[in-house]
């Protein structure tokens, strides 16, 4: 399978929920979360393998359709499933590796602009990446270093 068929599949699961949810009579307020998860980030991993192997890549082609989040509660949405989603690729974390990776992923989402339109500030994304921080360390069961 080609790397754009694995984007596209990637990307249909979003068109895919929005159907479900539909179908299921779920309100337009939730379906806005589903339809926004993902803004226009790019699917970076084909978009970087198709890279390997072609001189010239639609970035396009590789990107979610969005649109952006518009509200703070879709813009912790998009940063929370991001980081649950890649934090399944982590091998043997500690708490330095999980701050870098959670700052890592959410200042991508900033670069790309995600959050224009969501009218959260960088004083509420930084809490958020908090939070994000202490759940991953909760999850692989870590413990904190304290300096002595």
């Amino acid at each position: 399978m080609s790397n754009i068929e694995s984007t596209r599949i990637i990307i249909s699961h979003v068109k895919d929920g929005i159907a479900l949810a539909k179908t299921n009579k779920i309100p337009d307020r939730i379906i806005d979360f589903i339809r926004t998860h993902h803004g226009t980030m790019l699917v970076y991993y084909f978009y970087s393998k198709e890279k390997e192997s072609a001189e010239i890549v639609d970035e396009d082609l590789f990107r979610y359709p969005g649109p952006i989040p518009f509200s703070k509660e879709t813009a912790i949405l998009m940063m929370s499933d991001s980081v649950e989603a890649a934090s399944k690729s982590l091998k043997d974390p500690d708490a330095v590796i999980i701050d870098a990776f959670v700052e890592k992923i959410i200042e991508k989402q900033i670069e790309e602009k995600q959050f224009l339109n969501s009218d959260i500030t960088l004083k509420e994304i930084e809490k958020i990446k908090k939070v994000l921080k202490r759940k991953l360390i909760n999850i692989y069961h870590l413990r904190i270093e304290y300096p002595e």
